[in-house]
């Protein structure tokens, strides 16, 4: 086929195509099948992956979940953790915290984002656990649970004394055997309770809020042996935190070794560094206290008989107990009559300050009749009043006669002949008067004229006619 001499034009083109089937095929998609294609794709490629960076714009919605956005210097990534997945980390995240976060990609159709599920985080840098003990230490402290004020202590002889452990552990064993040995005759009692994994903290809660709510013990010891910080975690959690702080009765935490330091410890009446030595703390030896008890029945009885043969010296000294007998008797009513005497004197004393007290509130309100000070206030006020009268009535007055004399002077100025010389006039005089006829200036004569402004003196000549 020669095709080298065909025109150039595109309905040729597709006609060409047409009739050789060179048309490629279109599919056309909509936004939700083309959303949902992408996710499939997204889920084969990246089922599980693990994720560095930064968290930041971290949002808490009433739902529960987590919205944040993991960045780094040059890109940023969209995330969300449902309630579901978020509620079993150990840590409560943070802006500005560096994070290892584990999940898989997804789309967000409603806006047609990618964003990543996340269902676990740990802190870089920093364990997890560790973490969370960080925060839950802080939180706590703020609210006062680790207070020394709120410590309450511990009853120097318990007799009944709670323990919530497991039945199956070292601890209880060791801390039975010291407190039988330590003081025989005491009542224990064991609320069996998991200290680790799955149901060990409601456990443990329910063991310390069960002798809260009984008051049946006279202190608690919550505590188990030795362990990894995972195995001791039961014990850095929120409500065994909490049940401990609102126990009715003292409690003791004896968790682990001397090393180990839990959120119990912080918030318990007493920290004890193992579970024996929580059982050597709260009680005493028994020998040693029936010693001390001995040591201080010997010490009384001693003071008890120093005391009754001084008082048996004593009696003999005064006589016999007849006549000690009378004494106390007529001191006894010499006593009673001056009882009687001090009190008719303090109610004479007090009727005569009352009498006293009448008649000078009778005095004072015949005082303040003849008291002058009213008066004179009164008459100050009507002499202040009259001022005030009398100003204003000046004032009105003078605005008065100010406004009269302004109209008369406005009057006068109109009618002033010396208006009239503002408009050229003068006014001409000689000693005998105003001039009003040029006969009375003879020829001669001095005149004086008032000009508007100045004056002037002047001699009379002769009139000129027209002619000459």
């Amino acid at each position: 086929m020669q095709v080298g001499n065909l025109p150039h034009n595109n309905s040729y083109l597709e006609q060409f195509a047409l009739e050789f089937d060179l048309t490629p095929q279109r599919r056309i998609f909509t936004v939700s099948e083309l959303n949902a294609a992408i996710r499939a794709t997204l889920d084969e490629e990246f089922p599980d992956i693990w994720v560095t960076g930064e968290i930041s714009g971290l949002k808490l919605a009433t739902s529960g979940h987590y919205y944040f956005t993991l960045k780094d210097r040059d890109a940023q990534l969209k995330c969300v953790a449902y309630r579901s997945t978020n509620r079993y980390w150990k840590f409560k995240p943070r802006d500005g915290l560096a994070v290892l976060a584990r999940g898989r990609i997804d789309v967000y159709d409603v806006r047609g984002e990618l964003q990543l599920q996340v269902e676990l985080l740990e802190p870089q840098g920093l364990g997890a656990l560790q973490l969370a003990f960080e925060q839950l230490k802080k939180k706590l402290a703020a609210e006062g649970l680790f207070d020394a004020e709120r410590k309450r202590p511990l009853p120097r002889f318990p007799r009944r004394i709670g323990i919530v452990t497991s039945p199956r552990g070292a601890a209880i064993a060791d801390m039975i055997n010291i407190l039988s040995r330590r003081f025989p005759g005491l009542h224990i009692r064991l609320f069996p309770a998991l200290v680790q994994g799955d149901g060990s903290i409601e456990e443990v809660r329910r063991g310390i809020e069960y002798f809260s709510r009984t008051k049946w013990a006279d202190l608690v010891i919550v505590g188990r042996g030795g362990g990894s910080l995972e195995d001791l975690w039961t014990f850095n959690e929120e409500g065994v935190a909490r049940a401990i702080a609102s126990c009715a009765v003292p409690v003791v935490s004896a968790v682990g070794h001397a090393t180990d330091v839990t959120i119990a410890d912080f918030v318990a009446d007493l920290r004890a560094p193992t579970p024996s030595a929580a059982a050597e703390l709260v009680v005493p030896i028994r020998e040693e206290v029936l010693d001390r008890v001995e040591a201080a029945r010997a010490k009384l009885a001693q003071a008890l008989r120093y005391r009754l043969a001084m008082l048996e010296r004593r009696l003999r000294q005064q006589g016999v107990d007849r006549a000690l007998s009378a004494l106390h008797r007529r001191v006894g009513r010499g006593l009673q009559r001056v009882d009687e005497h001090e009190y008719r004197m303090r109610e004479r004393v007090r009727a005569a300050i009352e009498s006293r007290e009448r008649a000078r509130r009778g005095l004072e309100l015949r005082l303040r009749r003849f008291d002058i000070r009213p008066r004179l206030a009164a008459d100050l006020r009507r002499l202040e009043t009259a001022h005030s009268t009398a100003l204003e009535l000046m004032r009105v007055r003078l605005i008065r006669r100010r406004a009269a004399l302004d109209q008369l002077t406005a009057k006068l100025s109109q009618l002033s002949p010396l208006r009239i010389l503002e408009r050229g006039y003068a006014i001409v005089s000689n000693e005998a008067g105003i001039l009003k006829d040029a006969a009375a200036a003879p020829t001669d004569s001095r005149i004086h004229v008032r000009l508007a402004q100045g004056e002037l003196d002047a001699v009379v000549r002769p009139t000129r006619t027209s002619s000459e």
